[in-house]
């Protein structure tokens, strides 16, 4: 199959390309115009596939419901926002509703089911910090243990891929040092860690942190806290959720500018509100409130809790309303959460023998056409 267009995403820049897709894989890239080809798009934009590293559910499914038809029906909706992969989020619960949850997506995972594919589980939780706790529920919130967490991931295939913990809690950073050590992102948030905690936690293994600016140390001229560690140290990920109620966009800009091109990370942190009209849902076990704004609070309250954010307006907001530039942006969306779950070798580009994971986008951001490892799942 040959697909080409006037603006392809390639080495961090448009080029007029062709691109030539041989089962699951691009095998060769070629100018545009050379062949005959199965679809031109013009001048439609063609990026990287769009991952999305922190995201617990839409249309009516929660990650922790364990419901298998729910999860396929989400990944089936999910390329209609330019999605291609994603990792299901899990919120503090009981150790039996989170084991059922991680039960659930490994089951589907090994399905592959039509849609954007699962390429892990981001677990929030529940080795969190109760005094920054948002809106994860506080009775569930437990110390961290290896042990534990060795079932969580044993229940998971080994799927669990990105963890968010308070290293604070962390005595001796046992656990952060067992979870570098054995393939997981350790992300930081939920958390009062000051500069200097989240500092040696960095230096025993954790890479990121979790929806940069919220449910954290904030920071200060005298003590910089975990949104200073993320703007000073260069080679963290940094979460951020662009929808402009987590995080202002004066914000959101001084961020990419400290972090540059390689260690910003786009999130949407969606519930499962996400595609619904606004209203109470339940989640977590909590009543959540969805304003006409598309921010999900806590309810009768003004604490955040998550977002119904579509991916593909996510990256629009980055370039049109907080001033990134055009290269950070998409970085954020593709290649950066790539790095993090540790397979950027295959995916985040376009390029020759990377996965044909691609999404079409219009001038306005609106999704023309994705495709999954060379199969088309959503088109206009």
């Amino acid at each position: 199959m040959y697909l080409q267009s006037k603006r392809v995403w390639i080495a961090e820049q448009w080029v007029p390309a062709q691109l030539e897709i041989e089962g699951d894989l691009i095998v060769a890239i070629w100018p545009y115009g050379s062949k005959k080809v199965n679809k031109d798009y013009g001048d439609k934009r063609i990026y990287p596939g769009f991952i999305d590293i922190h995201c617990h559910g839409a249309f009516g499914f929660d990650t922790n419901e364990a419901s298998p038809d729910g999860l396929k029906m989400w990944l089936k909706e999910a390329p209609k926002e330019g999605l291609t992969s994603l990792c299901p989020t899990t919120i503090t619960q009981s150790e039996t509703i989170l084991t059922k949850a991680l039960k659930n997506v490994a089951l589907i995972a090994s399905e592959a089911p039509v849609g954007a594919r699962i390429v892990g589980v981001h677990f929030e939780g529940p080795y969190l910090n109760t005094a920054f706790k948002g809106a994860q529920p506080e009775p569930f919130i437990v110390k961290p243990d290896v042990e534990q967490f060795k079932k969580y991931q044993r229940a998971a295939k080994n799927l669990i891929k990105v963890i968010t913990l308070a290293p604070e809690k962390d005595e001796g950073l046992e656990l952060t040092r067992y979870l570098s050590g054995h393939g997981v992102s350790v992300h930081l948030g939920h958390s009062g860690a000051t500069y200097n905690e989240a500092l040696f936690a960095f230096a025993n293994g954790a890479n990121g942190l979790t929806h940069t600016f919220n449910a954290m140390t904030a920071f200060n001229h005298r003590e910089p806290g975990l949104v200073g560690a993320a703007l000073r140290l260069g080679s963290v990920y940094a979460e951020i959720i662009s929808d402009g109620n987590h995080v202002s966009w004066p914000a959101i800009n001084v961020l990419y500018k400290a972090k540059g091109k390689d260690h910003c990370v786009m999130i949407t942190d969606a519930l499962c509100s996400k595609g619904m009209p606004a209203g109470r849902v339940v989640f977590g076990g909590q009543a959540i409130d969805i304003r006409p704004n598309g921010g999900a609070y806590l309810a009768d309250t003004n604490t955040l809790a998550g977002s119904t954010l579509s991916y593909n307006k996510g990256l629009r907001n980055l370039i049109e309303n907080a001033g990134v530039d055009e290269v950070s942006a998409i970085n954020s969306a593709t290649i950066n959460p790539a790095k993090v779950l540790r397979i950027a070798d295959r995916c985040g580009k376009i390029q020759a023998h990377y996965e044909a994971d691609l999404t079409v986008l219009d001038q306005d951001y609106t999704v023309l056409a994705t495709y999954v490892k060379g199969q088309v799942v959503y088109t206009v």
